[in-house]
C-alpha cells in the first residue's frame, strides 16, 4: 500500500474515533441537562434534571423515606436526628429540623431539597426556593401515605423498583397488622385511650395524625380523635370528662414513668383505676418513616396486653 493511502486511512480513523468521543460527550452532557417533572406528596409539579440526583433531605422522615425507596445513595446532606436505617448516621449534618446552614447547602450544589412541609423553619424553605433550588415537599400525615410517597420518591430518584418493593411491603405489614390486632376484637368496643406526647401543657393527638392511625390498626379508639389540630393541648378536666380506658405515656427515654405518675393522683380515672397505664418510649412512633410500623406493633402488644 502506498504511504498516501496509509496516511489516509489512518486520518480517516482519527477522524472516526473523535467522532465517537464528540458524540458520546454530547450524549453525556444531553443527559447531565435533561430535566423531568415529578409530583411531590403536597400535589405540586418538581422540576429536576435526571437521576441520580444530590439530594438534601431537611427532616429525619424524609431521609429515612429515601433510604427505604433505595435513594439513600443519593443522600448528600441531612439534618440531626437522621439515624434510620444506620446507614443515614453517615450522611453529612447541615443543621436541625429548625434551621440549617444555608451557605452549606449552596456549597453542596443539591439538585434537589426534600423538605417537610409541616415543620422545619418555612422561611428558609422560602428562601432555598429562591435560590433556584427544586424543594420536593415530602409528607406522609398518615398511615396510608407512606407507601405512595416512597412511591413518588423512587421516580423523583429514580429508582422505581426498589421504592415499588418498599411500598408493598408496607402495605403488606399495615394488612397483617390490621388482621392480627384491629380485627382480633370479635365485635367488642374498641377501649378509648388519651396518647398523651407531652407534659405540663398536656399534649396529645388530634384525629388527622399518623399515631391515631396507628391506635386504630391496634384496635383501640383515640378518646380526642374529634380534635381537628394534629397537637392539640388539653388539660386535666378534658381527660376527666373523658375518661379513657387507657392512659399511654409516650414520651422521651426516662420521661414516660413521671408522666403517668402524675395520672396515678387522679384515682377516679377509669384507666388509674384499672392499672391501664401504658409508658411508651420507642421514639419511632413519631417518626414519619417506615419505622414506624415496628413502633406500632410494639404500641399494639403493649394495649393488647392491658385492654379491658
Amino acid at each position: 500500500m502506498s504511504r498516501p493511502a496509509s496516511q489516509l486511512r489512518s486520518a480517516l480513523v482519527l477522524a472516526t474515533a473523535a467522532a465517537a468521543v464528540c458524540a458520546a460527550a454530547f450524549a453525556a452532557g444531553a443527559a447531565a441537562t435533561a430535566v423531568r417533572t415529578v409530583t411531590d406528596d403536597s400535589g405540586r409539579a418538581v422540576t429536576v434534571r435526571a437521576p441520580p440526583l444530590r439530594v438534601v433531605s431537611l427532616s429525619p422522615g424524609g431521609t429515612e423515606m429515601l433510604f427505604a425507596a433505595g435513594a439513600g445513595a443519593q443522600v448528600v446532606a441531612t439534618v440531626e436526628y437522621s439515624d434510620v436505617p444506620p446507614e443515614a448516621k453517615r450522611v453529612a449534618r447541615i443543621g436541625d429540623a429548625v434551621a440549617i446552614d444555608l451557605e452549606r447547602l449552596v456549597r453542596i450544589h443539591p439538585d434537589v431539597v426534600v423538605a417537610w412541609p409541616s415543620g422545619g423553619n418555612p422561611a428558609q424553605r422560602a428562601k432555598i426556593a429562591r435560590l433556584a433550588i427544586p424543594v420536593y415537599e415530602q409528607q406522609a400525615q398518615r398511615l396510608k401515605d407512606l407507601a405512595p410517597s416512597i412511591r413518588r420518591l423512587g421516580a423523583l430518584t429514580g429508582t422505581g423498583a426498589q421504592a415499588e418493593a418498599a411500598a408493598r411491603g408496607i402495605e403488606a405489614r399495615l394488612a397483617s397488622l390490621e388482621r392480627t390486632y384491629a380485627g382480633a376484637g370479635g365485635g367488642a368496643p374498641h377501649p378509648s385511650v388519651l396518647l398523651q406526647v407531652w407534659n405540663r401543657p398536656i399534649y396529645t393527638v388530634g384525629g388527622r395524625h399518623l399515631m391515631t392511625d396507628a391506635l386504630e390498626l391496634c384496635g383501640a379508639r383515640n378518646v380526642f380523635a374529634d380534635l381537628p389540630e394534629a397537637g392539640p393541648v388539653i388539660d386535666i378536666e378534658a381527660v376527666i370528662a373523658r375518661d379513657p380506658d387507657i392512659i399511654i405515656a409516650a414520651g422521651p427515654p426516662g420521661e414516660s414513668a413521671g408522666w403517668l405518675a402524675d395520672w396515678k393522683r387522679l384515682r377516679t380515672l377509669k384507666a388509674v383505676r384499672g392499672g391501664r397505664l401504658i409508658a411508651f418510649e420507642d421514639q419511632a412512633l413519631s417518626r414519619l418513616g417506615p419505622s414506624v410500623l415496628d413502633a406500632t406493633e410494639e404500641l399494639c402488644r403493649a394495649i393488647a396486653r392491658v385492654s379491658p
